[in-house]
């Protein structure tokens, strides 16, 4: 069955996000109140609460949650909880990182597990199974909201308006892989912009309209809220800072350049120069313990790093003007002793008109960044995503279709 995409189609699913949103941050309201809130007409707002109860979406809420009144109490709606969760998987480099939440915007559960750089897609996948069946004890259930946001490294390209949006060639092996194993759309997307999403929404940026993210992790990449919106870019090539130059002369990399950021500040470069150094850290936990002991090879290796970050993300603010820049990815595990280098090149090189408005902070979602921006993805619910394509595989009609599979 096919679910309308015209302009009445969107409207109602606006409206549906409205009365949601409402329920979400207010918990059990009344007819009455949410008609005031929301300011649609009667008509409209019971047109639209008789289908988000029908759909199992809205429930009529239990006695101790309706508030207290003189005489009979109005009837109150809330968010059923057990309507379904949204997944996200974060499919990084070396790990796979899983967290779900459901309607209420409840996070039933995260997980991690680290695997080997080589580990074939379909054993990913697998992983990625076994550790979404671990989340809420095992009783993670998909049901009305049934969908996953997932993150994979690098660009991931989407279809342009003459392209054919109804093949079913996937962008990345991992989607049809997802789809067959869950069975539920999947809206794939680079996991260093899902992270990006994730502290803008519920993370060390949440508030601000104008953020640059930098991950520092075996690969260095990011993202960028401009104007309130996740920016994406031509063909969702936005956010690579890690291939920014920093040394003509460097080494080479990845990308097919040479002595771009990633080169000096991932984690595989960081370790190598330590060690080409005569320091001694097979991992970043190890260069932790290195720095906090007072080892001075480390601290004048991230003094350099550092500088380098710090010149990119200046030359960055300089052509965006964020307020908030965030930092994170296991290197910023570091602390001050690359956080405080990265300041002082960023205050040293950024306009002046600029050196006391932009806020330099460390991430706080941890490994759950990038699973978390999945389900932003999914939910599509943020301010943030008002510019963000929803993208064909999560388009209403698939969802349609996936309410009509469950039992």
């Amino acid at each position: 069955m096919s679910h309308p995409r015209g302009p009445l189609a969107q409207l109602r699913r606006g409206h549906e996000e409205l009365v949601l949103g409402l329920l979400r941050k207010h918990g059990p309201l009344s007819r009455g109140e949410l008609g005031k809130l929301c300011q649609l007409s009667r008509t409209t707002l019971y047109d639209i609460l008789a289908g988000l109860v029908a759909g199992g979406a809205v429930v009529t809420a239990s006695p101790q949650d309706a508030p207290r009144g003189r005489g009979r109490p109005a009837e109150t709606l809330t968010l059923n909880p057990e309507a379904g969760q949204a997944i996200g998987i974060d499919f990084a480099r070396r790990a796979v990182h899983v967290a779900a939440v459901n309607l209420a915007h409840e996070i039933v559960g995260s997980a991690s597990e680290p695997h080997d750089a080589d580990l074939p897609w379909g054993q990913r996948v697998d992983l990625a199974e076994r550790l979404v069946g671990s989340l809420n004890d095992g009783g993670l259930r998909l049901g009305a909201l049934s969908a996953i946001g997932a993150g994979v490294v690098g660009p991931v390209g989407w279809p342009e308006p003459e392209d054919d949006l109804e093949s079913d060639e996937p962008a990345h092996p991992v989607q049809s892989l997802l789809r067959e194993r869950f069975g539920a759309p999947v809206l794939l997307d680079n996991n260093t912009r899902l992270a990006a999403l994730g502290e803008a929404i519920w993370g060390a940026a949440a508030g601000d309209r104008d953020v640059l993210y930098l991950r520092l992790s075996h690969g260095v990449g990011g993202g960028l809220v401009v104007g309130g919106a996740l920016h994406r870019g031509a063909y969702g090539l936005s956010g690579e800072f890690g291939h920014i130059t920093v040394d003509p002369d460097g080494a080479p990399c990845d990308c097919g350049g040479a002595g771009c950021l990633e080169t000096v500040a991932s984690i595989r470069a960081v370790l190598d120069a330590y060690r080409a150094a005569g320091g001694r850290a097979d991992d970043v936990p190890e260069l932790v313990k290195a720095i906090r002991a007072g080892d001075g090879t480390a601290l004048t290796l991230l003094k350099d790093v550092g500088g380098a970050i710090g010149g990119v993300l200046a030359a960055v603010c300089n052509a965006i003007g964020p307020s908030a820049i965030v930092v994170g990815g296991e290197l910023a595990e570091t602390g001050p002793a690359l956080i405080e280098p990265v300041e002082r090149a960023l205050r040293a090189q950024v306009m002046p008109v600029s050196r006391h408005r932009v806020s330099l902070r460390r991430a706080t979602l941890g490994e759950a960044a990038g699973a978390l921006g999945g389900i932003a993805l999914v939910l599509h619910e943020s301010p943030l995503l008002s510019r963000y394509p929803a993208g064909p595989d999560l388009a209403p009609d698939l969802l349609e279709e996936t309410k009509q599979r469950q039992p």
